[in-house]
């Protein structure tokens, strides 16, 4: 595994981290089997959210006995002062810990950024945290490519975490700036949401790029966890394999499910990430009857949207969800 200086924090992490993402799908014992052996396999940075439904308690479990070998990265949606030092507590609590080395505000849009970094707004409480010693860094998440170029020179944030993978790279100049100005740099969807096949070619696509301190591919599995660190050990990419990769990421465009989940939950109880991942594979690569199968498992179906819209506004990359999925209920005939 190759380490990284996470900008100007004065941790080293490594190329290859941890998203929580999916861990709040495992089970307990599974989930700490998973955190553990990837300690074992030289992983020591972890991100998470208070958004993440359970998964940083089920962090927390792992990392009991071995929080000195560890990193740990949080983050919470709140945009005020309360509500942030309410989320800090609620972490400490969930991990397990008595500090937390990295804090980030969540996913905040430019029209947020006003009040999260004003007067009574969420940086308030980390500051205050930090100069406790309680949190050790300050960063901050975004789906929006303004936020982050707004946030360059503001010395209290520490680092980025932006969405970067072969098919979204329109953060390549602005990351290039960051690193410039001493950010560290974390990629969320490394794999573009699941919708990437290959997570060895689109891993190592970004491993190559020594500006990037790390990515963070969600894992929900020993399986995916050692295919995910192996990548650790390759070379770089072949030119064939580049074409490869993005020739499917062109294959993708720009309307596709990331998976974030944020665009729940669905009034009418439907599942729509996974709507949306059966009809990929159904339709890009060719596994009708595996796809048919898993959408008929599924307990709500395309079908049952009622087009109240209360998803679309909560999607970060705008989708048509409605018109989405509609074409899902054709698809598949219900």
């Amino acid at each position: 595994m190759e380490f990284r200086k996470l900008g100007e924090t004065g941790l080293e992490v490594g190329a290859i981290s941890f998203g929580g993402i999916p861990l709040q799908m495992c089970e307990k014992e599974d989930a700490v089997a998973i955190v553990r052996r990837a300690v074992e396999l030289g992983v020591n940075f972890f991100d998470n959210a208070r958004l993440y439904n359970g998964s940083e308690e089920l962090m927390g479990e792992g990392f009991k006995g071995i929080r000195d070998q560890i990193i740990i990265a949080t983050k919470s949606m709140a945009r005020d002062r309360d509500t942030m030092e309410r989320d800090i507590q609620a972490s400490l609590q969930a991990l397990q810990t008595e500090y937390i080395d990295l804090y980030q505000m969540h996913n905040v849009p430019m029209a947020d950024l006003p009040k999260v970094l004003g007067p009574g707004g969420a940086m308030e409480a980390l500051k205050e945290y930090k100069e406790k010693g309680i949190i050790g860094h300050i960063g901050i998440t975004a789906h929006s490519l303004d936020t982050i170029k707004a946030v360059l020179d503001n010395e209290d944030i520490e680092t980025i975490q932006y969405p970067y993978n072969a098919v979204e790279r329109q953060a390549e100049d602005v990351f290039k700036l960051a690193a410039e100005k001493g950010k560290g740099i974390i990629v969320m969807k490394p794999l573009a949401g699941g919708a990437i096949t290959d997570a060895k070619h689109a891993l190592r696509f970004i491993y190559e790029s020594r500006h990037i301190t790390c990515s963070i591919p969600g894992m929900m599995s020993l399986e995916q966890l050692e295919e995910n660190l192996s990548v650790a050990d390759m070379p770089d990419l072949t030119a064939e394999e580049r074409e490869a990769l993005l020739a499917e990421a062109a294959s993708l465009g720009q309307k596709f499910c990331r998976r974030c989940g944020y665009c729940g939950p669905c009034p009418a109880g439907i599942n729509i990430p996974m709507c949306f991942i059966v009809e990929g594979y159904y339709t890009r690569y060719d596994l009708k009857q595996w796809a048919t199968d898993r959408y008929e498992a599924l307990p709500v179906k395309a079908g049952s949207c009622t087009k109240c819209g209360a998803c679309e506004p909560r999607c970060p990359y705008e989708l048509p969800i409605r018109e989405m999925m509609e074409n899902v209920k054709n698809i598949f005939g219900k």
